[in-house]
Parts: C-alpha cells; sequence; structure tokens
C-alpha cells in the first residue's frame, strides 16, 4: 500500500485530502505544521508528499528544500498563491507539480495517482539502460544517482527524470511542451515555464559553466538538446 504524507496546517482540508486518498486504497499521515511535517518525512517511509507553502513554524519552501536534501521523494506542493515567483521558488526548489486552492480532491487523488505511477515506472523499469557516460558525466539510473568528473551532485527527482531523458535521446532536438509532456506528464499542473526553471537547476549542477553549456544546449526557437 501507497503511503501519502500530508503537510496542512489547515485541519479540514488536511482531514479531506485524507478521506479522498484512504477511499483509493492509500495509507495516509499528516503533520499540521512545518517541523513535525519534515521530521516525517525525512524518515523517508512515504511514497509521495503532499506539502502546504503556508505553514506555521517552517514554511513549506524551507520544508521541501530540506526534504531534496536527503530524499527523491515525489512532492506535490499546495499554493494558495497564484503569483508565478512562489511557483517558480517552490520548483526551483524541487517540488515536482503544483496545485492551486481551492482544488477538487478527485483532481489531487489523479495527480497522486499519476505521480506516483510516473516514479514507480522511472524507478523500476528495467528496459532503460542503467548508465550513461558522456563527457565526464555518470548517470546511474539504478541508484538514481548523478557524478560529474567523479563529483557527486544532488538532484531533485524531477531534475533526474529530466536529465536521464534529455541524455537518453542525445542529439534530438525537445521543445519546452514536449519535455513538460514527457517528463511531467499531460495531467501534471504547469507549462513550459516548469521546464526552464528545471533546465536552469540542472546547468548550476552539472555544467562547469552555465554560460557554456557543455551538456544541455539552448536551441533558440525550438527547445534544448543533450550533446554528445
Amino acid at each position: 500500500m501507497k503511503r501519502i504524507l500530508i503537510i496542512e496546517d489547515e485541519k479540514v482540508i488536511a482531514e479531506l485530502e485524507r478521506d479522498y486518498l484512504e477511499a483509493h486504497g492509500y495509507k495516509v499521515d499528516i503533520a499540521m505544521d512545518g517541523d513535525s511535517g519534515l521530521r516525517l518525512a525525512i524518515r523517508g517511509e512515504h511514497d509521495l508528499i503532499i506539502l502546504d507553502l503556508m505553514l506555521p513554524g517552517m514554511n513549506g519552501f524551507d520544508v521541501c528544500r530540506q526534504i531534496r536534501e536527503e530524499h527523491n521523494t515525489p512532492i506535490l506542493m499546495v499554493t494558495a498563491k497564484k503569483e508565478d515567483i512562489d511557483v517558480i521558488r517552490g520548483l526551483g526548489l524541487g517540488a515536482d507539480d503544483y496545485i492551486t486552492k481551492p482544488f477538487k480532491p478527485g483532481e489531487l487523488v489523479a495527480r497522486v495517482k499519476a505521480h506516483l505511477a510516473r516514479y514507480d515506472r522511472l524507478v523500476g523499469t528495467r528496459k532503460n539502460k542503467e548508465e550513461i557516460r558522456i563527457h565526464g558525466l555518470l548517470i546511474d539510473y539504478g541508484a538514481r544517482r548523478v557524478f560529474v568528473h567523479e563529483q557527486e551532485v544532488i538532484l531533485t527527482a524531477k531534475e533526474f527524470d529530466l536529465l536521464y531523458f534529455l541524455a537518453l535521446n542525445p542529439n534530438r532536438v525537445f521543445s519546452k511542451d514536449q519535455l513538460f509532456e514527457r517528463v511531467w506528464g499531460m495531467d501534471a499542473m504547469g507549462d513550459a515555464q516548469t521546464v526552464t526553471v528545471h533546465i536552469r537547476k540542472l546547468r548550476e549542477k552539472i555544467e562547469t559553466d552555465a554560460s557554456k553549456a557543455q551538456y544541455i544546449e539552448t536551441i533558440w526557437g525550438a527547445g534544448y538538446r543533450f550533446r554528445l
């Protein structure tokens, strides 16, 4: 049984989310503030985390950042704000997707199912290459680890998925919309901006000089390409 952690300070909302998820066969834990939520998340016992941004104590942004220092567990960010800067910040810190309040419980359940299925597929499949080595870059698919010139770099779940997908299809140009569809899926909330944020974060982590891309090349007006 998949286990979900809800970090949400509004009790009515948290219990509604729990009831709908449990009705669909998930085991659910609830934390009412950022500090207790982080303690539960760090244990690594959950398959997905639903994280509200506006929390008492430690806010959702800091919780997300600290979770990402330890785990690649999918994080679905819940925000009452619609400003792009909050979405960009959350995605930049490692959230995989976001949903804006108010939302229909059925939409939340569908999003959770999609992310769990996608994560299981990416982690569990053995049809993909286990290792990709290109120009000092090593992508270990089985362990979901990345090394640049033998130094490990820590990626979020979606950063890893995006890098692996591009490296698995070298020299092929993908538009932002294509990358969003392939890596996040059509049912995910977001747009091309999500891809832009993740590409920027990837370059900061794997490129020696992000302004002169060795691995992920921008093809102006078309999209991105992984260089061989």
